[in-house]
């Protein structure tokens, strides 16, 4: 069989079986491993798959990812989000969906120490949206802004999907950590914007709460301060090139592990972060593996080059082909998980962005925010299944009926990093 057409029937396997819910993981090593049997035979194929999961993980550059996990989960389970949230519900409670504003607020402060969206969306929902069920707010509309509050943690670091991506590619970790921050902020401009629009229209989705003094106000600036110190040493110490990404991430675990011991954090609550570290950093690593060995089984068919020479050659301007990529991975993420999109699509889809001469750098964070609109869109929000899991007195369209509003929102970011990618690349450029 023509090695091309191999790599073809490898692609609609791997997409059958991910789509039948079989995990990402050993969907890629299976069709991996079928792909190098039928084209290299027996002895190469355990040769590669038994040396891939070493090679690919003896780095001293992967170790970051679960020290930024381990920051998030620490953070979770010592309570320090639950006194970003405060702090925020006491400085923008009052003004109109101020609520939800200090929500949007708040997640972003925990993506600041996580880097997981998934976590920061079953966080919020514990804490925020009991919160604002309280004080009257539309059910729907608050299950909707702990949804796509989530999502922020894909972006502002430290962000493990632009870790996973830095690593599936081989690009800087750091620039592209970097990169994230500016679309981030932009990101809870826009979903502040849609609020106070959806509120303005709709005042009583969002009543306002009880006045509080700038006394009472200063007294949360403490509650602040250890976000904004792991914020800062890992900005500041990647940006100025005094650490690298892994130190950063080390220094950071350190101040949210002492942090972690001055609130008195339970034996049972840190046994707990760790383990949840342990757990969410080996299922990535799998993730990983497995994709390696699919993308070693592509690379002997011949099929990325074969199919970015072919785009590449195509008489359109580049703008309509990435267009139509960006279409594509909108579609995707109704169907299926962020990981596993990226995974799936990346092997033949990067030599393409290479090819037409876009940045890797950009492209990463254009492709992580395509995702994160992915975790919020039906049928396959998982986002929005987090909500439900969480709250299953909450019904999933009403769920997804919040979101929607923000979606708009999402179709805006995507405009301003694809029309301003100096935007993107403001900080990484000048790093260098």
């Amino acid at each position: 069989m023509d090695p091309i057409t191999l790599g073809y029937i490898g692609l609609v396997v791997l997409l059958l079986l991910a789509t039948a819910g079989v995990p990402i993981a050993y969907a890629t090593a299976f069709t991996g491993m079928a792909g190098l049997f039928l084209l290299r035979g027996l002895d190469v194929t355990i040769g590669l798959a038994g040396i891939i999961p070493h090679a690919a993980s003896a780095h001293y550059s992967l170790s970051v990812l679960p020290l930024f996990i381990a920051i998030g989960f620490l953070a979770m389970h010592a309570g320090i989000t639950t006194s970003a949230y405060n702090a925020a519900r006491v400085w923008v409670g009052r003004a109109p969906g101020g609520l939800a504003t200090a929500t949007i607020f708040a997640s972003a402060g925990f993506a600041a120490v996580s880097g997981a969206s998934t976590a920061s969306t079953a966080v919020f929902t514990k804490l925020a949206l009991p919160e604002m069920e309280s004080r009257g707010y539309d059910r729907s509309l608050a299950a909707g802004v702990v949804a796509v509050g989530g999502t922020l943690a894909a972006l502002i670091p430290p962000s493990a999907i632009l870790v996973i991506y830095g690593i599936v590619v081989e690009e800087s970790i750091g620039a592209l950590l970097l990169a994230g921050f500016v679309p981030g902020v932009i990101s809870i401009i826009v979903y502040l914007i849609v609020i106070a629009v959806v509120v303005s229209i709709k005042p009583e989705l969002a009543p306002k709460l009880e006045r509080t003094s700038m006394m009472e106000k200063f007294k949360t600036i403490p509650q602040l301060a250890g976000i904004a110190l792991v914020v800062g040493v890992i900005l500041v110490g990647i940006y100025f090139g005094i650490m690298t990404p892994t130190e950063a991430a080390a220094v950071a675990t350190a101040i949210m592990f002492i942090m972690a011991l001055a609130k008195k954090i339970g034996f049972d609550d840190f046994k707990t972060g760790i383990l949840d570290t342990i757990k969410t950093t080996v299922m990535i690593f799998m993730v990983i593996w497995g994709v390696l060995v699919f993308v070693r089984f592509l690379a002997f068919t011949g099929l990325p080059a074969s199919i970015t020479e072919a785009i590449v050659g195509l008489d359109v301007p580049r703008g309509v082909i990435l267009l139509i990529i960006i279409i594509m991975y909108l579609l995707l993420g109704m169907v299926l998980d962020g990981i596993g999109m990226m995974m799936l699509t990346l092997p033949v889809i990067y030599p393409t962005i290479l090819g037409l001469g876009y940045d890797p750098i950009w492209f990463g964070v254009l492709l992580v925010k395509l995702i994160e609109i992915g975790v919020v869109t039906p049928p396959v929000g998982l986002n929005c299944y987090v909500v439900n899991g969480i709250r299953p007195d909450i019904p999933l369209h009403e769920v997804f009926k919040g979101v929607t509003p923000f979606l708009i929102g999402e179709v805006v970011i995507i405009g301003i990093i694809v029309l301003f990618p100096d935007l993107v690349l403001m900080l990484p450029n000048m790093m260098k």
